[in-house]
C-alpha cells in the first residue's frame, strides 16, 4: 500500500471516529436519555423535554467542541511551522492570554457576557463584539512576540518571552478584577475555567462562520507553510514573500484561537498536543495532509474531553482540567523526544 492510499484510509477512519464521537457526545450527559427516545427526539421531537435538551444544549455543545478542536489544532500547527518550534502554540506564545484580555475588556468593562442580553444595547452584535475584542487582543500580543523575534534568534528564549508577555497580560487583568464589581468577577472567573456549553444557537452562526473561514484560509497557506518549514532562506529562494506570509499566518492563527477563546474560554494544550499527534499519525510534512489531520483529530480530541467532563456528573467539569490531563503528557513526550531542544 502506497503512502497516499494509506493516508486516505487514515482520514476515512478519523472521519468515522469523529461521527461516532459526535453521536456519543450528544447521547451522554447529566440527563439520561434512552436510545429509542434519543432517536425519536432527533427525528420528530415527540418528547418536548428531550428535544429541547438535544437541540438547544447538546447538539450546539457538540458542534462547539468540534469547531473549537479544529480551530485550536490548526492554529497550533501554524505556530509550530511558523516558528519552527515543537512547543509553539496559542497558549505558550500568549495568543490565548491576549484573547482573554480582549474578553476581559468586554466583561469587566461593559458587564457580564454570559447572556447576550447584557450587552444587547451596544451599537453592534454582542457575538461579533466578542470575536473582535478577543482576536484584537490576540493579535496585539502576537505582534509584540514577532517584534521581539526579530531581535531574538533563539527559539527557546522566544517561548519564554511569549510566556512572560502572557503573564503581564494576566497580571493586568488581575489588577482590573480587583477593582471590578463582584458579579463581573464571578462571571469572568467562571469563563476562565473553559466551557463548551456557553454557545447558544443564536451565537453558533457567528462562531462557526469565523472558524470555517479561518480554517479554509489556512489551506490557502499550505504551500507557503511547506516552504517555511525548510527555513526562511529556502522559502525566499523559492520566491515566497516572507512578510506577507508571516502576516497571513499570524492573522489566521489569531482569528482561530481568538474566536475559540471568546466563546469557550482559554482552552489549553489542544493547540500544542494535537499537531504532534497528527504528525505522528500521518508522518508527512505536506501541510494539506497535516491540516486535514489536525482538523479531524482536534475535533475528536475535544469531543472526547467533553464526554469525559460530562459523563456521570450533574454538572460539567472545567474543560481546561480535562485538556490539561490529556495534553501535558504529550508535551512532556515532545520534550523528551526532542533531544536537541534547547
Amino acid at each position: 500500500m502506497n503512502k497516499l492510499a494509506r493516508d486516505k484510509y487514515i482520514f476515512l477512519a478519523l472521519g468515522l471516529v469523529l461521527i461516532v464521537g459526535f453521536a456519543i457526545d450528544i447521547a451522554l450527559g447529566s440527563v439520561h436519555i434512552p436510545l429509542n427516545e434519543l432517536w425519536a427526539a432527533l427525528k420528530s421531537g415527540e418528547n418536548a423535554k428531550y428535544a429541547y435538551i438535544l437541540h438547544e444544549i447538546r447538539i450546539p455543545k457538540a458542534i462547539t467542541a468540534s469547531l473549537a478542536g479544529m480551530a485550536l489544532a490548526v492554529s497550533g500547527l501554524l505556530m509550530q511551522t511558523f516558528f519552527r518550534n515543537p512547543l509553539a502554540g496559542p497558549g505558550i506564545l500568549g495568543i490565548t492570554a491576549g484573547g482573554s484580555f480582549g474578553v476581559a475588556l468586554v466583561m469587566l468593562g461593559f458587564g457580564s457576557i454570559t447572556s447576550a442580553l447584557s450587552i444587547s444595547n451596544l451599537p453592534f452584535s454582542a457575538n461579533w463584539l466578542l470575536i473582535i475584542a478577543s482576536v484584537s487582543g490576540s493579535m496585539v500580543v502576537m505582534f509584540i512576540v514577532l517584534a521581539v523575534a526579530r531581535r531574538v534568534q533563539d527559539q527557546a528564549v522566544l517561548l519564554i518571552v511569549g510566556l512572560m508577555i502572557a503573564n503581564i497580560t494576566l497580571a493586568i487583568v488581575s489588577i482590573w478584577q480587583y477593582f471590578a464589581h463582584p458579579d463581573q468577577i464571578k462571571d469572568y472567573l467562571l469563563w476562565t475555567f473553559g466551557s463548551l456549553g456557553g454557545v447558544t444557537n443564536k451565537q453558533l452562526g457567528a462562531y462557526a462562520l469565523t472558524i470555517i473561514v479561518g480554517t479554509f484560509a489556512s489551506f490557502l497557506l499550505a504551500k507557503p507553510l511547506d516552504q517555511l518549514i525548510l527555513g526562511e532562506r529556502y522559502a525566499q529562494s523559492m520566491g515566497l514573500n516572507i512578510t506577507r506570509s508571516r502576516r497571513s499566518i499570524t492573522i489566521i492563527a489569531c482569528l482561530l484561537a481568538g474566536t475559540v477563546t471568546a466563546f469557550c474560554g482559554p482552552i489549553g494544550f489542544v493547540g500544542i498536543a494535537v499537531p504532534h499527534l497528527a504528525k505522528g499519525l500521518i508522518k508527512s510534512s505536506n501541510h494539506r495532509h497535516l491540516l486535514l489531520a489536525c482538523i479531524l483529530l482536534g475535533a475528536i480530541v475535544l469531543l472526547f474531553c467533553d464526554v469525559v467532563s460530562n459523563a456521570g456528573y450533574s454538572i460539567a467539569l472545567p474543560i481546561n482540567a480535562i485538556t490539561a490531563l490529556l495534553g501535558s503528557p504529550v508535551v512532556i513526550w515532545v520534550i523528551v523526544k526532542q533531544k536537541r531542544l534547547r
